[in-house]
């Protein structure tokens, strides 16, 4: 790969646009109006990285519908590269609508039938230069159904033949798949292609989930799902598979690195009081991608997503919150520094 890549980072996976609840405490059943704003973890990741000062693109699919002008627009505002980004007629832009209700309860309904980014293709993939970037990332959902499953292995091969660096950010969300096994399974043949791995706790543990009575959907609003087991365990056997470090987001904590053969290592957080936590794992995962651009170490990285997460959870929505770059440094040197 050259030494300068066109694109520092590539994200690939869903976009859509998200409708958050302007009654901030208040039941579902009784919200009155929404904000919208453009959502879908591996887009978000890339607006995020792209305020950090990083170039980013982001290869999604969107319909023939206003919604997908809404998008566009957006992301142009924000410089990401938009170009490789398909129209699929016959299909329809995503859409989530959520609710806040802090500080553990943010209620959100995915509306993804027929949805535009799961009908990404192999040929689309051909058409985006997915191996001329420095780090390519992609997201668990759209490993959930095809021909977005098979697109997004080809680029993961592609981008890792490349010399890119491959981080699957676990996004588990058990109402995606039809079986939640399913998505162990998947998630499990892929793992030989991925350097980091990004996840909550029951995510990790999800991609070795055998039962499927260890999954409560209803949690889905947080973490995709609350899952039993030994998380260290859940963590050895992704790296026995692939990926030599493993980043566990422990929200208001921080995170903890695993890297192979070291002891887990805690990155503290930065305490905030929270206003909705939903996108913080995606502004986690776009600081700690710019720490790896940088060429930081991973503690150093993951302090930076931290400072990301932190920053986001304080605000309504998600990637139209994301922090700048000169904000995320004042916000750490504030508190104690790196």
């Amino acid at each position: 790969m050259s030494s300068l890549p066109a694109y520092d980072l590539i994200t690939m996976g869903r976009s859509s646009i998200d409708l958050y609840a302007n009654e901030v405490g208040a039941p579902f059943v009784d919200i009155k109006s929404f904000a919208a704003y453009v959502g879908g973890s591996p887009t978000n990741i890339a607006v995020g990285a792209q305020r950090l000062g990083l170039k980013t693109a982001v290869l999604t699919a969107v319909g023939d519908d206003p919604v997908a002008d809404f998008i566009l627009r957006f992301l142009n505002q924000e410089g990401v590269e938009t170009k490789f980004i398909p129209c699929k007629p016959g299909t329809r832009t995503s859409a989530v609508v959520l609710g806040i209700e802090p500080p553990d309860k943010f209620p959100l309904v995915y509306y993804r039938d027929n949805c535009a980014d799961i009908a990404l293709t192999i040929d689309d993939v051909l058409k985006t230069p997915v191996g001329n970037c420095r780090v390519f990332e992609f997201s668990g959902t759209g490993l959930s159904r095809e021909p977005s499953r098979s697109a997004t292995m080809f680029a993961v091969e592609q981008a890792r033949a490349a010399g890119a660096t491959i981080v699957l950010d676990v996004d588990f969300r058990p109402n995606q798949w039809h079986d939640a096994r399913a998505f162990g399974v998947v998630v499990r043949s892929v793992l030989p292609l991925v350097d980091i791995v990004l996840g909550t706790d029951d995510e990790c543990k999800a991609v070795t989930l055998t039962d499927p009575t260890q999954v409560n959907v209803s949690h889905s609003q947080i973490s995709g799902a609350k899952v039993a087991g030994d998380l260290q365990a859940a963590v050895q056997a992704m790296q026995r598979r692939g990926p030599k470090t493993v980043v566990v987001k422990r929200g208001e904590k921080g995170a903890t690195l695993f890297e192979s053969d070291k002891a887990p290592l805690d990155v503290p957080g930065f305490p905030v009081e929270v206003y909705n936590v939903l996108g913080a794992g995606d502004a986690f995962a776009a600081g700690f991608i710019y720490g790896l651009v940088k060429g930081w170490d991973f503690y150093k990285a993951a302090r930076m997503g931290n400072a990301g997460g932190a920053i986001v959870v304080t605000r309504h929505g998600c990637a139209n919150f994301m922090a700048y770059e000169e904000e995320a440094m004042k916000f750490i040197v504030e508190r104690g520094g790196f």
